[in-house]
């Protein structure tokens, strides 16, 4: 027991180990912090959609050497523009469209990932890995959390008041689509970045479930917001800990 326990602290013993532990407690607070409020909007389908339309910017990106973060923001926007354009089609509708849109993104950046002619250990912008990041992702992860924290403060009372009672948001002069908007670039500033730390499937769930377990246990949205980012920081930083103990791949922990 005692030689799990000093397990537990390896991370703190090397680089590697240091950098992955502040990757996962800032995408942490970035993702869990922004949770309430995605659930609250019944973002979660259209967060899972910007997930899945990053992916072959993110492959692309890692390719030909450029930040993959660059590659991802150049993804979610194609796959915006491909909803927007098949939902101009009212046959289609924007539900089919976006289902369509982001399934098929999905499998091209698989296919890229994991093609044989890819760099190996690319599928990593599926799952992650921690112990790859940089400096310089540091910082991103950091500039990241800091932005979204000034934004979301700003915009607490309308994203609360639009969630809450929309109509009566309306009725006070907010314009609920711009703040549903605003959220919605949150959501996908914060997937791009953590594509790299975190994989482009468990960035999604960073977002949807810290939400889901402070649910019933705060009684404020500013309560649900500072409790998913404790959550996700606490659960990122543990599974770093059990992965260097358990000799398990860090992204998948």
């Amino acid at each position: 027991m005692i030689d799990f326990l000093d397990a537990l602290l390896d991370p703190l013993r090397s680089g590697l180990g240091r950098r992955a532990l502040g990757e996962v407690a800032l995408l942490g607070a970035l993702g869990g912090g922004l949770s309430f409020w995605v659930t609250s909007y019944r973002l979660s389908y259209a967060a899972e959609s910007l997930a899945h339309g990053l992916l072959p910017g993110a492959v692309v990106a890692a390719l030909v050497g450029v930040p993959v973060a660059a590659g991802a923001g150049a993804g979610v926007l194609l796959a915006a523009l491909l909803v927007a354009a098949a939902a101009r089609d009212e046959r289609i509708g924007v539900e089919a469209a976006t289902a369509v849109a982001v399934s098929g993104l999905l499998g091209l950046g698989a296919l890229l990932a994991l093609a044989p002619a890819s760099p190996q250990r690319l599928e990593e912008l599926l799952f992650g890995d921690p112990l790859s990041v940089t400096g310089a992702d540091l910082a991103l992860a950091g500039a990241a959390v800091v932005a979204a924290g000034a934004a979301l403060t700003a915009l607490h009372r309308p994203l609360a008041a639009v969630a809450f009672d929309r109509e009566g948001a309306r009725a006070a002069g907010l314009q609920p689509a711009l703040v549903s908007a605003a959220l919605l670039a949150l959501v996908a500033v914060s997937l791009a970045v953590a594509v790299r730390g975190l994989g482009n499937l468990l960035a999604l769930a960073v977002l949807v479930g810290p939400a889901v377990a402070v649910r019933g246990h705060v009684r404020t949205p500013a309560g649900a917001v500072i409790g998913g980012a404790v959550v996700a920081v606490v659960a990122g930083l543990a599974g770093v800990a059990l992965s260097f103990a358990l000799s398990v791949a860090t992204g998948a922990s």
